[in-house]
């Protein structure tokens, strides 16, 4: 695993200057609204992209293309976050995620983001994101192999603009209502499931990783795209839910744990997709690098302010055991680096 480590220290600090490159944009930003809701995205959300820059440890070679559309994506989510919450329609919300969709289908059509979110000039931020996707996918030698299932995930990540729907009863039909649409066969799943899991980006990641090789198989991207959906979507989303717990009980906030029919029967559920995902993870074409990848981002969300209240501390200790000794192992490292880079949630 030495060479693991090797290719996570150099993506360390290819990651720290492309944060800097698109925080110098987000600064330049005329509109005081939209520059805000860029600069915090990178500011507090700095974990999410040093979690998908992670997957530049799949290929067998260091690929800056692939470190580039990562985390361009990553920080396209992050931004498009925050300004969808302070213009909470759905007409809003789809439009703005369009961005998702698009900045991955290079040659394609783009649209008018902001033209229902009533603000003014970002002076050419989002669609640099979406231009370094662009550029980056280009440059993938296998994108063309995975272009179908990347344009499949990245559809469904439209529910993303669904998500911040003040009124809950709304928003919840608005979310079942999407999970018939998208999954008309889906019986195993409930439709707050369903949408859960399209809401997380890591098989997005996974893909274009995949799309950094010379040749993949079929297989290959039917094993990856297996793992993630269910088990690592549902793992990642509704970990996030868990950490943000008592945030989201407020008015106006919205978390998928609570639409179990008991906090048990969340918290069950929880330590099902954690240790599933982590299980499976291993049975994959160089697991070992996925089961890092996935630890990751378990124990980023475990090692969380949220998580480690005193109300949730002892839940939390063991939903890191059902991840194994990795995440275990992990969950202590990234409480320090929360810490340093000052990411308490």
């Amino acid at each position: 695993m030495s060479s693991v480590w090797r290719t996570l220290r150099w993506s360390r600090k290819l990651t720290a200057d492309q944060i800097d490159r698109w925080r110098s944009l987000a600064n330049a930003i005329p509109d005081h609204d939209l520059r805000a809701d860029a600069i915090s995205s990178l500011l507090e959300k700095r974990g999410y992209a040093d979690g998908a820059a992670l997957f530049t440890i799949l290929p067998a070679h260091r690929d800056r293309a692939l470190l580039r559309v990562l985390v361009a994506y990553e920080t396209i989510v992050d931004y498009l976050d925050n300004v969808s919450e302070r213009c909470r329609t759905y007409e809003n919300g789809q439009l703005l995620h369009q961005a998702l969709r698009e900045a991955l289908d290079p040659g394609g059509p783009l649209s008018d983001w902001y033209r229902h979110n009533g603000t003014g000039d970002d002076g050419g931020y989002l669609a640099a994101l979406v231009g370094c996707c662009r550029e980056g996918c280009a440059r993938l030698p296998s994108f063309e192999r995975v272009r179908e299932h990347i344009a499949l995930e990245t559809r469904r990540s439209l529910v993303l603009g669904l998500n911040h729907e003040l009124d809950p009863a709304r928003r919840d039909d608005y979310l079942r209502t999407w999970a018939q649409q998208e999954f008309p066969a889906e019986r195993k799943h409930p439709w707050f499931e369903l949408s859960a899991g399209a809401s997380a980006t890591l098989i997005v990641h996974a893909l274009l990783a995949l799309a950094a090789q010379p040749t993949v198989s079929d297989g290959q991207i039917e094993a990856v795209a297996g793992l993630h959906w269910p088990w690592v979507a549902l793992a990642t989303t509704m970990l996030d839910s868990y950490a943000d717990l008592e945030e989201d009980r407020a008015p106006g906030g919205h978390s998928y744990l609570l639409h179990y029919d008991s906090h048990e029967a969340a918290i069950a559920r929880l330590h099902e997709c954690v240790a599933t995902s982590m299980r499976l993870t291993r049975t994959l074409p160089r697991g070992g690098r996925h089961a890092v990848i996935v630890g990751c981002m378990i124990a980023l969300f475990l090692s969380s302010d949220g998580a480690n209240s005193p109300e949730l501390r002892e839940t939390t200790r063991a939903l890191a055991r059902s991840g194994g000794s990795l995440v275990r192992l992990l969950v202590p490292v990234l409480r320090v680096w929360r810490r340093v880079h000052k990411q308490s949630s």
